[in-house]
């Protein structure tokens, strides 16, 4: 895999994509020895595809991720760039406590849309400003840039990125990306619209709200969306903006997504919680024969995007377990 520092195209065109999971919580992070398994840690993801190294998501795992990066980097410049699906503090956080930033070689380029009534410059600079954090964004040594958007599709160098508003309060987006080794679909912070039915009320997902997300998402290689709330916990939270995991799943079989990983998990979801609601989500499928492979992110987790064309194709999920 290339260190995505510098490559060629023959090179890209050889190697696999890889998707790596540096925080997979939701709302506020949860460390403690109940979440030990998944991890504690907010909203961020590592992609590594055709040569750029892009990270949807700045929560608390992205201080994990810089120090990672610098260790991989050996003081060599690194080229970055970072999506932004909105700025509710569990998307962003991390941002004053990404090391590289404060070393002058590095390069962060910074995407994503307006911050509810406010720029995203002003956002992002108000949480490091006086009296919350001791260093201002403007005064770190690399260059950040960046960029509000105002396209829903555009180009992180050979990477194809469309953009689609997400069911969530405020201003906020998902993501999907096309990568020479397949497309990866995020949507941290959504919630699916359901159908009201006696038999299983807040499962189903509407069809009609849910056809533009269907034809989105079709034939997504790897999907990685919200699922914090179980589907009684979902009666009690609905409109809150967050998924209901049995619907997200039956949302992901119309889309004929073939892998999709449960996100976003709730606070208050221990390990064991998390490893029910996958075992669960499993059963949806298995009921429903389907071919959708489920797993739960977890901190840590890598998974693998073959180049396409190679024989066994597919996100291979779990280089750690």
């Amino acid at each position: 895999m290339n260190k995505g520092f510098r490559t060629n195209s023959r090179a890209r065109s050889a190697e696999p994509a890889l998707i790596r999971f540096w925080g997979v919580r939701g709302s506020i992070p949860a460390p403690g020895p109940g979440t030990v398994r998944y991890g504690g840690n907010t909203s961020c993801v590592e992609i590594r595809a055709d040569g750029q190294i892009i990270i949807l998501d700045a929560g608390t795992g992205l201080r994990l991720l810089g120090r990672h990066l610098l260790a991989e980097a050996k003081e060599q410049p690194l080229e970055l760039t970072l999506l932004l699906t909105h700025t509710h503090w569990d998307h962003i956080q991390g941002l004053p406590f990404f090391s590289p930033v404060y070393q002058p070689q590095n390069h962060l380029r910074v995407l994503g849309y307006e911050g509810a009534r406010h720029g995203l410059a002003v956002v992002l600079a108000g949480q490091m400003a006086t009296p919350f954090f001791p260093v201002r964004l403007r005064e770190v040594p690399a260059n950040v840039r960046i960029r509000e958007l105002k396209q829903r599709r555009f180009q992180i160098g050979p990477v194809r990125v469309q953009a689609r508003p997400a069911n969530h309060p405020g201003k906020c987006v998902g993501y999907r990306l096309f990568t020479s080794c397949g497309s990866v679909a995020f949507f941290p912070d959504h919630e699916v619209p359901v159908a009201d039915d006696a038999g299983a009320p807040g499962r189903i997902p509407a069809p009609a709200a849910n056809r533009a997300m269907i034809q989105f998402l079709h034939g997504a290689d790897v999907l990685i969306m919200d699922t914090q709330f179980d589907a009684e916990e979902y009666r009690q939270h609905r409109g809150w903006g967050h998924g209901c995991m049995d619907a997200v799943v039956e949302l992901a079989l119309q889309a004929k997504v073939k892998t999709l990983f449960l996100f976003h998990h709730a606070p208050d979801h221990d390990d064991a919680k998390v490893a029910r609601m996958l075992a669960r989500a499993r059963r949806i499928v298995a009921r429903r024969k389907g071919s959708l492979r489920v797993n739960a992110a977890r901190e840590g987790m890598t998974v693998i995007l073959p180049p396409a064309g190679r024989a066994g194709g597919g996100a291979d999920a779990a280089t750690n377990g």
